[in-house]
């Protein structure tokens, strides 16, 4: 009788932290492609309201490999 309470709760718990893991990998992906991709972080730009050119790319593009760079270190 325990185990049908048990069990769900188990299945939840690991459901959500492989949810997490499974998320945060594919969000560093994208945003490791949005640093090669200039079209791709124009795209992001337009659906967040704003209008960047060509000048505002390049500087966010910088930024972004800036700061992975930083973050690799820490690791």
């Amino acid at each position: 009788m325990w185990y049908n309470y048990v069990i769900p709760i188990v299945t939840l718990i690991a459901g959500l932290v492989g949810g997490f893991f499974i998320g945060v990998f594919y969000l560093k992906k994208q945003l490791e492609q949005m640093q090669s991709n200039p079209d791709m972080l124009a795209k992001m730009a337009k659906q967040m309201g704003y209008n960047m050119n060509k000048q505002q790319l390049g500087k966010a593009q910088q930024m972004m490999k800036q700061q992975n760079q930083k973050l690799g270190k820490k690791r």
